[in-house]
């Protein structure tokens, strides 16, 4: 079957190969030189981030959710999906995961992006991301039944009520992964007086929760303010879950906001099978717990976070049953 199911997250690209059922995952980065020529893409331009040289340019194409740069972002697709074809494109099928809580302007850019991207794409078909999420967690969508996704991505968090294969309200909040390091970032710079880069911050993250159980403290390497040279230091855990909990209240506050709004017998079910959460910086240590208590709601983790709306849209690829929550836009 020559179909491609596309997720365009800020952070990573994933897009299933309907021929050999294989994800490709890399991330959603791009290089080029003064030229504007292509100089790295994928995991390949982010080994560079935060270390290249002035006349290198690195760029996630997409921010906040939506497509900023599209001519970069059209190069990326366009390159990966060589990649996943041999070297040559073939007419094919795609079905492309859209944010609900978007312009309509922004949702059509997600279409234009695969249609001019020198792709030979036959039929281009929309998915709404929250649909594509619950799937992809074997969720049925489609009865009527409510069911609550969150989905805490790298640049935005997206809370969903779903029934009926459709959504019935939506909101994209800009607080996620990235905000997550920020957070970190200008903590460690406030009490140590020490200036940390992104992949440093993202580093003490993933890895709290380990050094929690271990009782240990994070070992950081940055620049002094004060000295202005580099220097290590070890931060203890104490100062990220203060600060992480900041940007969690955020969301809580914004779940909350949602199932005010939730028609009383969709919230019903709500509270019977709990809040479906997912993407990738849902794993943040600390994060369920607080979901669980500031919405007193049961929260069930995807078994894979950051690849459920790629498994979702395989789904709807290979199973007809699914094909209904797919539509072309008009």
């Amino acid at each position: 079957m020559n179909s491609f199911g596309i997720d365009l997250g800020t952070s990573n690209i994933k897009i299933y190969d309907g021929n050999d059922g294989h994800t490709l995952i890399e991330k959603n980065m791009i290089a080029v030189n003064d030229r504007d020529e292509l100089f790295a893409y994928g995991d390949s331009a982010f080994e560079m981030y935060e270390k290249a040289p002035a006349n290198i340019h690195l760029s996630y194409p997409l921010c906040n959710g939506v497509i900023a740069e599209l001519k970069y972002e059209q190069i990326l697709v366009r390159n990966f999906l060589t990649d996943m074809m041999k070297g040559n494109c073939h007419p094919a099928d795609y079905y492309v995961a859209i944010p609900w809580d978007v312009t309509e302007v922004e949702k059509r850019a997600f279409y234009d992006l695969v249609k001019e991207a020198n792709v030979k794409a036959k039929k281009i078909m929309i998915v709404e991301k929250a649909v594509a999420d619950g799937i992809g967690m074997n969720i049925d969508v489609l009865n009527a039944q409510g069911v609550l996704v969150v989905n805490v991505g790298f640049d935005t968090t997206e809370i969903s009520i779903l029934s009926l294969g459709g959504i019935v309200l939506s909101r994209l909040i800009k607080v996620g992964g990235l905000k997550f390091d920020d957070s970190i970032r200008n903590a460690i710079r406030t009490e140590y007086s020490l200036i940390v880069g992104g992949k440093t911050a993202a580093n003490v993250k993933n890895t709290l929760r380990e050094l929690e159980d271990d009782n240990e403290a994070a070992v950081v390497y940055g620049r002094d303010i004060v000295t202005g040279l580099p220097v290590e230091r070890a931060i203890p855990t104490d100062l990220i879950d203060s600060c992480l909990k900041e940007n969690f209240a955020t969301i809580i506050d914004n779940v909350r906001v949602i199932l005010e709004r939730t028609p009383p017998e969709l919230a019903a079910d709500i509270y019977k099978h709990g809040l479906y959460l997912t993407g990738g910086a849902s794993q943040t240590a600390g994060l369920v717990e607080q979901l669980a208590s500031g919405t007193g709601l049961r929260v069930n983790l995807s078994d894979s976070p950051m690849t459920s709306v790629v498994d979702g849209l395989a789904k709807i690829i290979e199973d007809d049953h699914y094909r209904t929550v797919a539509y072309a836009p008009r």
